[in-house]
């Protein structure tokens, strides 16, 4: 195993014994290869600087580089920036683990050696994000390698494997050409990943959101707080904010673009498919702290004189989110709204009951312009996961569901 300020500034030499110069910079061709170290850059006085590959390695030890050809066959460097430097680009930067879902600073990069036809291949197999590598780092030129290491030995380690690794690359441009995509930010649950940016800068929180698809995007934005959230979509470009904003729930919708200047969400309302900017254009109708503002508009309702199994076909016919079917909305011949029936009763219950039988007692509804209150006192009161909202006619405009509740009343703490 070597560290990688272990081999910086390594003196190296090619087949014939002669010094070539200072290994300056290792980098990392990711589309190529995701961890191995591909090119290698020799800088010696006023010579221009030089770069080996890979497989021209034949030995490296702490210190010292030897090569397997003559120095007369390596190139001359040319700046690219689809490769990944190893002490630019990772060094003392701020990374995400994705295993820890935390953001960490690289003290230090562990390489393990592989043989390969006769030459030398480095892998970055882990990073030292903890008091070893900070050691190693302060320590360097000043003691021998062996001492450090003896010394590093002693303390506890902290390290990440570099398959967990996620990169914070702010340009778009570069981002693109390190093919550094957020598939692995995605696997991470959105509110690990929203409290992740809330100790980023800006500028770093935008690479975070460009890396990510519009669903994932949405679902993070859903759960930054308030203030981050407006400062996140301003800085994006409309479209690219309307496609988010048209994945998340109308009332989440709604709320972000009641935050942001009238200008900003004007134009991000007009950015918007038409069925998608009448709903949330409906809600900010609705002043905040009311039943109407907290409702989401899209909810499953059936028929209350159709059957279990009727329910569950149409349920799976429709394009429906999974969190949007914790409890189905039932409505009369004339669309009045007349129950709620929990998922879990619904899958239990005989193929042919009727829903009507299934519905939760007592019927309890709000109108829109209900106050928050009276709402958290209902769901308190009576133990409630959903709860309906109607219109002046009694039919069903939307449903407030428990965590509504809860995100309405962490947000006023």
């Amino acid at each position: 195993m070597l560290r990688a300020t272990e081999i910086l500034g390594a003196q190296t030499y090619d087949a014939q014994g002669n010094f070539v110069g200072l290994l300056k910079e290792m980098f990392i061709e990711p589309a190529e290869q995701p961890n191995r170290v591909a090119w290698f850059l020799l800088t010696r006085g006023r010579f221009q600087p030089l770069v080996a590959r890979w497989d021209q390695l034949a030995f490296v030890a702490p210190g010292t580089v030897r090569l397997s050809v003559d120095e007369r066959t390596l190139g001359p460097y040319v700046p690219n920036e689809a490769w990944l430097a190893v002490r630019k680009d990772l060094l003392d930067r701020q990374i995400i683990d994705t295993h820890g879902r935390k953001v960490v600073r690289v003290n230090d990069i562990a390489m393990a050696e592989v043989r390969s036809d006769g030459a030398v291949e480095l892998r970055v197999t882990q990073v030292d994000v903890g008091l070893p590598g900070a050691v190693g780092r302060l320590l360097q030129g000043l003691a021998p390698t062996q001492v450090i290491r003896r010394l590093q030995e002693k303390l506890p380690p902290r390290v990440i494997p570099w398959e967990f690794v996620n990169l914070i690359e702010p340009d778009p441009l570069r981002r693109v050409k390190l093919r550094l995509t957020g598939h692995r930010l995605a696997r991470l649950h959105p509110a690990d990943l929203a409290d992740i940016m809330e100790e980023l800068s800006p500028t770093e929180r935008e690479g975070i959101i460009a890396s990510l698809d519009e669903q994932t995007a949405a679902d993070v934005i859903a759960e930054l707080d308030r203030r981050l959230q407006t400062q996140v979509v301003e800085k994006l470009a409309p479209g690219r904010a309307a496609e988010i904003l048209e994945e998340m729930e109308p009332d989440e919708a709604a709320h972000l673009l009641a935050d942001l200047p009238p200008e900003t969400s004007q134009e991000l309302l007009y950015e918007l498919s038409r069925e998608d900017a009448r709903g949330v254009s409906e809600l900010l109708q609705f002043g905040e702290g009311t039943a109407g503002w907290m409702m989401n508009t899209e909810f499953v309702f059936v028929g209350q004189d159709a059957t279990c199994q009727e329910a569950v076909n149409w349920i799976r016919s429709r394009d429906i989110h999974p969190d949007q079917i914790d409890t189905v909305v039932l409505i009369d011949a004339l669309a009045v709204f007349s129950g709620m029936v929990p998922v879990g009763r619904l899958l239990l219950a005989d193929d042919e009951r009727p829903l009507r039988e299934l519905r939760s007692e007592p019927l309890l509804s709000v109108r829109a312009e209900t106050e928050e209150k009276e709402v958290f006192e209902l769901f308190d009161k009576y133990n409630l996961r959903s709860l309906a909202v109607v219109d002046g006619d009694n039919r069903p405009i939307g449903v407030i569901t428990v965590d509504d509740v809860v995100g309405r009343l962490r947000r006023k703490l």
